[in-house]
């Protein structure tokens, strides 16, 4: 039987916001099954808290530092290797249903002659997929010329106008019939104004399921992408109705964290999004939505896994669960997801491998320190390839699926997040180049260092689990940035750049320039003879 993928990722979800991760009144019954089932990860980290970066660098198996979209709208270049250029010499059809945030390179295609609209120019803009349907949330995607079939299918449904994304699926109905918005706190705790069947998660599913239906028998990796929980926070009943303020945990703050905030993480703080989840009024209607939105997905996951028994694919399928990045929710006096606390960088990670291997794992939970770019590396080993470390920066997590690693894969996790196209730069007068910030987190200590001087800030995670006090000030924390630092050192050493020639041919390359006819530091042609050499010239 041919070996499946199914990478199902879901857009802003906190890890914590889980049954199987603690929440404490969300049941996810089909997410802990693949828990139960799999292996949980309990310190998994993204290479950015923005979704763009993050899906590139999933897509990818590389840090944005080396791939170089560093914002929502920045392309990912042409000629970077992408999960479609590892995936399918081996065999893999690599699919997308739903979000990928891909914004594809139009001036470098342009440059080397590459139509867009060109089977080739088609697979660099979705970053190596094929497209069976994109649904990014706003219409029309950025750079994406073609609309998801989710507005025809709404407006062959009978929803109407030219944006039934919005007026429908993301918006409520006022008493007199006009349109409330979801983009708007104020009516998160209404009902969208659309079937609970024909709203996002539950479309993305069906379609995700027809490629599922359609394609058994055949060896397949399918990108399933929901654009939920993501804002807008508005879902429809009966979900709207599911969960109300007595189920919105208190916000993890303290004051002396707002009043001793270092300069950056202030600047976050005082952003329209943090001030508005900083009022817990507020976060009552938002987050309630949020938990109904993410419920939704959990009842849908229940569908597709019927598919793939259905079809008979279960067996033959690694599953793989887990979210771009988490949301402050008011936590940290915080909204969205700018900066580097757990709940905003940390995400939830389940992979369910169905071969005998995995026996051993089998419903365990790993501790270690993994990172978002482990997942394109396991796909190439789980399809059969090898993988390396010249193309791909992450590490496969085979061995610990199968309950074989021994060793840890990494010392320190990192995250990156340049905030040039934010407003935060202005607030702190910089130049676009020194707005860059990158988080090492050694799994205690977690140190965020900044190229503008400003000071660093250090949470200790076994003191602090709730990252409240910034220690950077204190007596002795010197002794502790400076390892980090020196760990983000030893990160941004490496060689972020290779990939044209490997590591192994590289080591068949030492000084053999004489064989090209170079013939540098030799007295006379016996001189050559005489090391050994090969003589071109004889």
């Amino acid at each position: 039987m041919p070996k499946n993928i199914l990478f199902i990722m879901c857009d802003q979800l906190r890890y914590d916001y889980l049954s199987c991760y603690g929440h404490r009144t969300l049941q996810t019954p089909n997410i802990d099954m693949l828990a139960e089932q799999g292996v949980r990860f309990s310190n998994a980290y993204v290479p950015s808290p923005l979704c763009g970066p993050c899906r590139m660098s999933v897509y990818t198996g590389r840090y944005p530092r080396s791939h170089g979209s560093y914002w929502n709208s920045a392309p990912l270049r042409v000629g970077e290797f992408n999960i479609g250029d590892h995936l399918n010499p081996l065999g893999m059809r690599t699919v997308l249903c739903g979000k990928t945030h891909m914004v594809g390179d139009l001036e470098g295609m342009k440059r080397l002659g590459i139509d867009p609209e060109s089977a080739a120019g088609e697979r660099i803009s979705q970053a190596g997929f094929e497209c069976w349907d994109r649904l990014d949330g706003t219409y029309p995607a950025k750079g994406y010329k073609r609309a998801s079939h989710y507005f025809e299918y709404l407006n062959a449904k009978g929803y109407s106008g030219d944006n039934p994304w919005h007026d429908y699926a993301n918006s409520a109905e006022g008493a007199d019939g006009a349109i409330k918005s979801g983009w708007f706190i104020e009516n998160n705790d209404l009902p969208a104004r659309i079937k609970e069947e024909d709203s996002e998660t539950p479309y993305t599913t069906s379609r995700g399921i027809e490629f599922i239906k359609q394609n058994a028998g055949s060896s397949w990796c399918l990108h399933l992408s929901y654009i939920k929980p993501h804002w807008p926070y508005i879902v429809p009943e009966p979900y709207a109705s599911m969960f109300g303020p007595e189920d919105v945990p208190p916000a993890v703050r303290s004051n002396a964290e707002r009043e001793r905030a270092s300069p950056v993480q202030k600047a976050f703080q005082e952003t329209r999004a943090s001030t508005f989840f900083a009022r817990d009024k507020l976060r009552e209607k938002a987050i309630p939505a949020y938990m109904g939105l993410i419920k939704q997905i959990d009842d849908q996951l229940g569908r597709v896994y019927a598919a793939l028994k259905e079809t008979g694919q279960w067996d033959e399928t690694l599953i793989v669960f887990t979210s771009d990045h988490g949301d402050y929710l008011g936590d940290h006096w915080m909204g969205d997801k700018d900066f580097f606390h757990d709940v905003s960088v940390k995400v939830p990670l389940i992979v369910f491998d169905p071969s005998r291997n995995a026996d051993a794992a089998r419903g365990t939970v790993c501790t270690q320190l993994v990172e978002a770019i482990d997942l394109l590396p396991t796909f190439v080993e789980y399809a059969g390839g090898t993988v390396t470390r010249d193309v791909l920066e992450g590490h496969s997590l085979m061995a610990i699926l199968h309950g074989v690693q021994k060793e840890p894969l990494r010392d320190y996790a990192i995250s990156e997040f340049d905030f040039s196209e934010r407003k935060v730069r202005v607030d702190l007068d910089l130049p676009v180049d020194k707005c860059r910030l990158v988080m090492v987190f050694d799994g205690r200590h977690k140190a965020v260092f900044n190229i503008a001087g400003l000071p660093p800030v250090l949470f200790d995670l076994q003191d602090d689990p709730d990252e409240l006090v910034d220690i950077a000030a204190q007596s002795g924390a010197e002794a502790v940035l400076e390892k980090l630092r020196a760990y983000m050192w030893e990160w941004a050493m490496q060689h972020h750049a290779a990939g044209t020639v490997p590591a192994a041919m590289r080591a068949q390359r030492v000084d053999n320039e004489h064989e090209a006819g170079v013939l540098i530091g030799y007295w006379d042609e016996q001189d050559v003879i005489d090391t050994g050499a090969a003589h071109p010239l004889s």
